[in-house]
C-alpha cells in the first residue's frame, strides 16, 4: 500500500494509511484546517441570521409576522439554520439557537423567540 501523502511504500499492519508520524500529522492538520474554514463561514452566516431575527422581532417580543420581503431585504439567509422542530399542528418551526421561524405562505413569516427557564 502507498502513503496517501507522499506515495511512498506503507511498512507494518495492513490498515496503516501514512509511511510516517510526518505524513499522518500533515494529512490530519490540513483536514482540521479545512474543516475550520467552513465551519467558520457557517457560523458568520448563522450569527448574522440570529442578528437580523432579533434585529427585527426586538428585545421584548416574543413572536412576531413579518412580511417575508423584509428578511429577504435584510439578507437573511433561510437554507441555514441550526436545528428545526415539529410541532403537534405537524407545522416545521426553523431555528437559529434561540431565534425560529415559520412560513405561513410565500408572503408572510411567523417569528418566534425560545423561552427561557428563570
Amino acid at each position: 500500500m502507498k502513503c496517501k501523502i507522499c506515495n511512498n511504500l506503507v511498512k507494518g499492519r495492513s490498515d496503516k494509511k501514512f509511511c510516517s508520524q510526518r505524513c499522518k500529522n500533515y494529512y490530519h492538520i490540513n483536514l482540521r484546517k479545512v474543516t475550520a474554514i467552513a465551519v467558520k463561514d457557517i457560523d458568520i452566516i448563522l450569527h448574522r441570521n440570529r442578528s437580523i431575527l432579533l434585529e427585527v422581532l426586538g428585545k421584548n417580543l416574543s413572536q412576531k409576522k413579518v412580511p417575508r420581503i423584509l428578511l429577504e431585504k435584510k439578507k437573511f439567509n433561510f437554507k441555514y439554520n441550526t436545528h428545526l422542530h415539529i410541532n403537534s399542528k405537524n407545522k416545521t418551526f426553523f431555528w437559529v439557537y434561540d431565534f425560529g421561524w415559520m412560513s405561513f405562505s410565500d408572503d408572510e413569516i411567523l417569528l418566534v423567540r425560545k423561552r427561557t427557564m428563570s
